[in-house]
């Protein structure tokens, strides 16, 4: 994976098995003792996720996130609290944070929030690469949505390959769309007549895709 996470924690027992359990399921992990020395350490490589004990020696959590986000306000920030309560997820929050874990935490929890702030990420990158005006008129027609996935697994199609596949009888419906979709740069019509996704348009099936494992 290309995403860099960076894992900031006072406990040297508790960083040490944060990056071994990322490292082993094939993260780039970097590391800190320190809000401080992380600080540092993040301006020559920007990360894609930090994940920061919210109580340390010195510059704490809460205090860090407003500093980094400055520099880099996409990235994600999962804090680590010893106390699971609603004023610290809210305190947390509104300091920055996009996620928290509470001590002790199990292998797998930090692991599905890691991947979900990950995937997050992937999707706002995704989109803002899109006119979200078209992204959202493309992404709430369940005909348009099929037509991109058809022509992202089988590559390109002729029209009527695509009325046969979607099932629709009514081929005025399938021209309306597959215009809207050109119109929009998702899809283009090539010399030998057969539909195929420009590259916004594979960014949009990237998005759809995840889409459905969030909602799945």
């Amino acid at each position: 994976m290309s995403e860099t996470i960076f894992v900031i924690d006072d406990d040297q027992d508790l960083r040490e098995s944060i990056v071994e359990i990322l490292e082993n399921n094939e993260f780039q992990v970097s590391s800190s003792e320190s809000a401080e020395s992380a600080l540092q350490k993040i301006m020559t490589t920007a990360p894609s996720l930090v994940i920061i004990d919210n109580m340390m020696p010195g510059m704490g959590g809460m205090a860090f996130i407003p500093l980094l986000k400055i520099e880099y306000p996409n990235v994600k920030v999962i804090m680590i609290t010893a106390f699971s309560t609603v004023e610290n997820a809210v305190a947390a929050m509104k300091s920055g944070a996009d996620d928290y874990i509470a001590k002790p935490f199990k292998r797998d929890d930090l692991l599905v929030a890691v991947k979900r702030n990950l995937e997050e990420l992937r999707f706002e990158q995704m989109l803002a690469g899109l006119d979200m005006d078209d992204a959202l008129a493309c992404l709430s027609n369940q005909i348009r949505r099929q037509i991109l996935i058809a022509l992202s697994e089988k590559g390109s199609m002729r029209f009527m390959d695509i009325t046969r596949h979607l099932e629709i009888s009514d081929h005025t419906k399938v021209n309306f769309h597959l215009k809207n979709l050109k119109t929009n740069h998702l899809v283009l019509h090539n010399g030998e007549k057969c539909y195929k996704l420009t590259p916004q348009g594979e960014k949009m099936v990237d998005c759809l895709s995840l889409i459905s494992k969030k909602i799945s």
